[in-house]
């Protein structure tokens, strides 16, 4: 079980697999108010950046869970460094249809609502895990303009124009499904160039580190095409927050 291996190359050396920064994320935390003992449940835990660094800065403890078998391993030894090993734990394994042992006091699904077929599905998901009063994260993307074409959309990496909503359209999804938004944080341009820039030095190095590995023909392709295409078009058109909810 892993994610697609061009994903492991390009973001082997991001923390956060995310277009936020260390101090995004920490506004995140800080908005949540997180109360020290909080137990938190992330499906589609990355590296564990969020759990490791929010253990150490609030006192929370928690699980993650991720299908990549490097960003799981990278997010124990993170625990580690930040002497938080005790606290969170990671799971190399399917978030799909993981219900935590215990109700959590927050429950994440922060950019891979996949494992739910959707934003309304992780949702669902997510609160099956979550006590009573608890709040729910999900990270998704949005558009910040609507793209004037399907190739447009495409360029920004997604099937059609109708995957995402324009940001008044995805709060007021939430409220459909019977939540209130009670907190978000935006990327900005900025935090998507870290994202997104930081995967070509990446690649570049794989490439002089692995001249005659199999897959090397689709990392050169990747590194060739990727600083273009997202600036014509991820970078102008597509957005992403962290949304925090809580049921009606």
């Amino acid at each position: 079980m892993d994610i697609p291996r061009i994903f492991n190359v390009a973001e082997s050396a991001h923390r956060i697999h995310n277009p936020f920064t260390p101090e995004k994320l920490a506004t995140l935390g800080a908005a949540l108010r997180l109360e020290p003992g909080t137990r938190v449940l992330d499906l589609g835990s990355g590296s564990g950046e969020m759990l490791c660094t929010w253990a150490r800065d609030y006192g929370i403890g928690g699980t993650g869970i991720d299908m990549s078998q490097l960003f799981t391993e990278q997010a124990k030894r993170r625990a580690e460094e930040l002497g938080v090993a005790d606290r969170v734990g990671f799971i190399h394994g399917d978030a799909a249809g993981y219900v935590a042992d215990e109700k959590v006091g927050v429950a994440a699904c922060v950019g891979a609502t996949w494992i739910g077929g959707g934003v309304a599905g992780a949702i669902e998901l997510l609160a099956k895990s979550l006590c009573t009063g608890g709040i729910i994260l999900i990270g998704e993307p949005y558009w910040r303009q609507l793209p004037p074409t399907e190739e447009v959309a495409k360029g920004c990496r997604a099937g059609s124009i109708s995957d995402f909503l324009m940001l008044p359209g995805l709060l007021a999804s939430f409220g459909t499904l019977g939540y209130d938004v009670v907190e978000m944080v935006l990327a900005d341009q900025d935090s998507w160039d870290r994202y997104e820039a930081a995967k070509w030095l990446t690649m570049r190095r794989w490439l002089e580190a692995n001249p005659g590995d199999d897959f090397a023909k689709e990392v050169r392709a990747e590194l060739t095409s990727a600083p273009e295409r997202y600036a014509a078009y991820a970078r102008e058109y597509l957005g992403w927050g962290v949304f925090a909810l809580m049921a009606r």
